[in-house]
């Protein structure tokens, strides 16, 4: 069980922290709004009222001991800026801060973030692909130009082999894993042999380029 604490409780952190406690990890919640802490106490290990920009505060609540901090501060840009650089300060092991632009994103990163999400830009990303590609269910960006992403198959697919397929030399594509529906089941590194089927869902990675071109099939 990993220790965890969310410095701000708006609607994504609020969140972050119920979800992680409801899988079974400790959960320490912060924010300077009494009610947000009203709020979520039932539902986290500890909340606790405190201004996390302040680094005695985080030193006292003992942060330093604490394996991951999530900083989701809202429109608080400062004080988001100050609780990341005291984190580093007190060498939290990992801290995650959310950014509210690219350059916000910038200043984290280089005062110590360990890893900066943008959910804003996440999302809309991941919006825009569904909607330009109606076969993707699901994309995860990886290095520039690189993404997985999980499709429907397309029909001239279904019945026929992976080997048949030969998706790796016509598309410059990988097959990673195929969750079966019917019945549910996951094949990681799925065989040349695998059969696809209609209720199948293809995970594969490649440049988008040519993911594009299986989406366009």
């Amino acid at each position: 069980m990993a220790k965890f604490a969310v410095i701000g409780l708006g609607s994504f952190g609020l969140n972050v922290a119920k979800t992680l406690y409801e899988e079974g990890h400790e959960v320490l919640a912060i924010d300077i709004d009494k009610d947000k802490i009203e709020a979520v106490k039932d539902y986290v290990t500890r909340a606790v009222t405190m201004d996390s920009a302040d680094k005695e505060n985080l030193k006292a609540l003992g942060i330093q001991d604490i394996d991951v901090v999530i900083v989701s501060l809202g429109p608080q840009m400062e004080a988001s800026i100050l609780t990341v650089l005291y984190l580093h300060e007190l060498k939290v092991k990992r801290v995650i801060a959310k950014a509210l632009s690219e350059d916000h994103a910038k200043i984290l990163e280089a005062i110590g973030a360990t890893e900066v999400i943008y959910p804003e830009k996440d999302m809309a990303i991941k919006l825009a692909h569904r909607l330009s590609s109606p076969n993707v269910l699901e994309y995860l960006p990886l290095s520039s130009g690189f993404s997985i992403q999980e499709i429907a198959p397309p029909e001239k697919f279904i019945g026929k082999t992976l080997k048949e397929l030969d998706l790796r030399n016509k598309y410059g594509v990988q097959v990673i894993a195929i969750r079966e529906l019917v019945p549910e089941n996951t094949v990681l590194i799925p065989k040349a042999d695998f059969v696809i089927k209609d209720s199948d869902i293809l995970i594969i990675i490649g440049e988008e380029k040519n993911l594009a071109k299986i989406n366009s099939l």
